[in-house]
């Protein structure tokens, strides 16, 4: 026997008589001997028993996780195997050994520290980029749920990001399993966490551009989420709106947005005005969704003339002329002047029948300085503005009947 291989045995022995203590103190120096390296010596340090000790400490971490006793040295260790130069042999043995599902239990037990919660993430996420067989068997094993539901409950960002990137990972060259991360990440949207909502957003964009239709499911969420106070989620939800422009859900989309600006969605009380005055009613919340539908309908009408053309025989410069009219918040006003002007440059005919609605003057502030026209709205004008009983999709239509 090689003097290597019998320093090698020796230690196995000493781990197999080892209590905690002595095992703890043996995974920790091989932990600080072999981080942060390319671990072509690992062979060399270990001879041809490595694999005998990778099934040790692999036995060791399923008896023990649930206590969390050194359970961060050994998701550590064993990630350096996962790295190791011929990390494919590993990879298969821990595979084999139930790693997956031990990983699993303990990213989905409620008392795992975070930290260590990462340290799963990171395995998992090197299990699934070695192969589409990989991403199955962690699918397989329903580790979509529990990646998501470590996403939404996380509180860190670490393990949020972590588990938004193993996600990704997980539905990239994964036809099987692709429409099941996504509806699954369709469900997350719901979630409290701003940042999981952020980066949901963000998967479900990645995700779609893989698919070729779009579940309905994803609009009536997707527009819950314009409330959001937080920026970055709601410009992940306009950029995944805009992508959703060429798919079936369209339609849906569009109808939604358009009914937003309304807030009340009340025809009646808007088109059935005989003096009465009205009053904007909402909270923070449906204000900051009635101009983040604002804003969202401006960057699809510079994007797609065809779906501008959709929006106003939707009613949307009624609606726009309406949100302008909300003096409880300027945003709103200001993503809907935005939004109108837009259109009427997109649709020339419109003009007159705006300037009709706004006065001369109002209208040239609209064409000029559309981001600061709030500011010079007073409330007589905002009460025309929210009685308007503008018809746009009529007058676009006889134009080109003309034509």
């Amino acid at each position: 026997m090689s003097p290597q291989k019998d320093l090698v045995l020796s230690f196995l022995r000493e781990w197999d008589r080892g209590d905690r203590t002595v095992r703890s103190r043996m995974l920790i120096s091989f932990v600080t001997q072999n981080s942060g390296k390319i671990f072509y010596d690992l062979e060399l340090q270990f001879a041809q028993v490595a694999s005998l000790f990778l099934a040790r400490l692999t036995t060791w971490m399923r008896l023990t996780y649930l206590f969390g006793t050194d359970l961060g040295l050994q998701l550590k260790a064993i990630g350096i195997f996962l790295c190791a130069s011929n990390h494919d042999q590993y990879l298969t043995e821990f595979l084999e050994d139930g790693g997956i599902l031990t990983l699993l239990d303990i990213l989905g037990h409620s008392q795992s520290k975070d930290l260590d919660k990462a340290e799963v993430v990171h395995l998992l996420t090197t299990v699934s980029n070695s192969g589409c067989k990989c991403k199955w068997l962690i699918c397989e094993s329903h580790g979509v749920e529990v990646i998501a539901d470590c996403l939404a409950m996380s509180n860190t960002y670490e393990t949020q990001e972590s588990a938004w990137i193993l996600l990704k990972s997980l539905s990239c060259g994964n036809p099987k399993y692709q429409d099941h991360i996504y509806k699954t990440l369709i469900t997350l949207m719901s979630c409290t966490s701003p940042k999981a909502q952020q980066l949901v957003l963000n998967a479900l964009r990645f995700v779609q551009l893989q698919l070729k239709t779009a579940h309905s499911g994803i609009v009536e969420p997707l527009l819950n989420l314009l409330k959001s106070l937080h920026l970055d989620v709601q410009e992940e939800a306009i950029k995944l709106i805009l992508g959703l422009k060429c798919f079936e859900v369209r339609g849906m989309l569009l109808t939604g947005l358009v009914s937003l600006l309304t807030l009340n969605k009340d025809e009646a009380q808007l088109h059935g005005i005989t003096g009465e005055v009205i009053k904007m009613t909402g909270s923070l919340p449906v204000f900051v969704q009635q101009a983040a539908a604002a804003k969202a309908i401006r960057l699809l009408a510079e994007e797609d003339r065809e779906v501008s053309h959709e929006l106003v025989s939707l009613g949307v410069i009624q609606y726009l002329l309406y949100a302008m009219g909300n003096q409880e918040h300027a945003e709103a006003q200001t993503q809907a002047s935005l939004a109108l002007e837009r259109f009427v440059c997109l649709f020339p005919v419109l003009e007159e029948h705006v300037q009709k609605v706004m006065g001369s003057s109002l209208f040239r502030e609209l064409m000029d300085k559309a981001d600061t026209l709030y500011m010079k709205i007073n409330e007589t004008q905002a009460q025309v503005l929210l009685t308007n009983r503008v018809n746009a999709s009529e007058v676009l239509k006889d134009s080109q009947s003309e034509c």
